[in-house]
């Protein structure tokens, strides 16, 4: 009987260990990365661990987090936009082509190049956000191919632009903010950790926020709850296009110059700080907390292999690594879930 108890005893530990990883895991093991890598690359260099080298972290997210705010809001309802990084670079190529033509935009002979420029290129990004959210709710077109697509045309519109030059103008308040800085903090730093905010604030507090969470957790039973399921998913295809527009056109400003393809690696990163910081790619769980662990992971790691000696080449290798590993916990974390939840019914 001691025996037979005994065993019992193991085996509720052992479901109990199960369920709590099945719980946990999504959200514990980017916080494991994180201060893995921080241990890492501080003992690697001791330029790492510094005030300094933390400012420099935030703002090489920046426009990552600007953009992964949007994106968050995607995943969440187990959709993907693969056009976040062509309708960055296509609105930041905008403002700044609207920036030159300043001659040829006013009202009553009085410029606005400034105004006319933001409100040009705003109205871009919400205009392909649009064509994203017609193609997947009202044509049909599964979003991986419409945003495929979509990631052509902003390429196009760039270069229809842009025709290889190199654009330096941007209207002062984009300069400024973009580029300039509040004191020891820029700009660019406050506007992420606004949208940051207000994301969290919108998924969190809101029913359009609950909307989203349930069309991502289980899509028939929000339809039978009466909610606009195509409403919720083509409003969350637009705030991301409107995110990585905000995104372009500050990035343009911060890098000095709007060009062609000048975004195109933010597609990975956006993905990568999503994903790794474990809203699930199922949708229905993570949030923006989970986005800012996964920016901090993916800034730290990309800012403590610029203080370590390794080649160049590597780094992209190694970049590539902790995405598949951050898939692959992905994933698994959902298996579990399932798992648990078979053995509950």
């Amino acid at each position: 009987m001691k025996a037979g108890a005994i065993d019992e005893r193991e085996t509720g530990l052992l479901a109990g260990l199960r369920d709590w990883l099945a719980a946990r895991l999504i959200n514990v093991a980017p916080l494991v990365t994180l201060l893995f890598l921080i241990v890492v690359f501080s003992v690697l260099s001791p330029s790492f661990l510094t005030l300094d080298n933390f400012g420099n972290v935030l703002r090489q997210v920046s426009v990552t987090a600007i953009i992964a705010t949007g994106l968050t809001f995607v995943i969440l309802t187990a959709e993907i936009d693969l056009s976040i990084a062509a309708v960055a670079n296509a609105t930041g190529i905008v403002v700044a082509f609207f920036t030159l033509q300043e001659s040829y935009v006013n009202i009553a002979n009085v410029p606005l190049p400034g105004f006319a420029a933001i409100l040009m290129a705003l109205l871009a990004c919400f205009a392909l956000g649009c064509v994203n959210a017609a193609g997947v709710t009202l044509i049909g077109i599964p979003s991986f191919i419409m945003t495929l697509a979509m990631l052509q045309i902003g390429a196009g519109i760039s270069a229809m632009l842009v025709r290889g030059q190199i654009a330096y103008n941007v209207p002062d308040l984009v300069r400024t903010l973009g580029s300039g800085a509040i004191g020891p903090v820029p700009w660019i730093v406050i506007i992420a950790a606004l949208f940051l905010l207000v994301g969290h604030l919108v998924l969190t507090y809101t029913r359009f926020g609950r909307y989203v969470y349930m069309v991502g957790g289980n899509r028939e039973a929000a339809e039978y709850s009466g909610v606009n399921v195509k409403l919720i998913i083509a409003s969350v295809l637009i705030i991301g296009a409107v995110c990585s527009g905000v995104a372009g056109m500050l990035g343009v400003a911060y890098f000095g110059s709007a060009q062609q393809n000048e975004f195109d690696d933010y597609l990975l990163d956006a993905i990568a700080a999503v994903v790794v910081g474990g809203t699930s790619l199922f949708g229905g769980r993570g949030g923006i907390p989970n986005t800012i662990i996964g920016l901090f992971v993916l800034g730290v790691l990309n800012n403590g292999l610029d203080h370590v000696d390794i080649d160049s080449f590597l780094k992209i290798l190694i970049r590539g690594l902790i995405l598949l590993m951050a898939l692959i916990i992905n994933v698994y974390a959902q298996r579990l879930r399932t798992a648990r939840q078979v053995v509950s019914a």
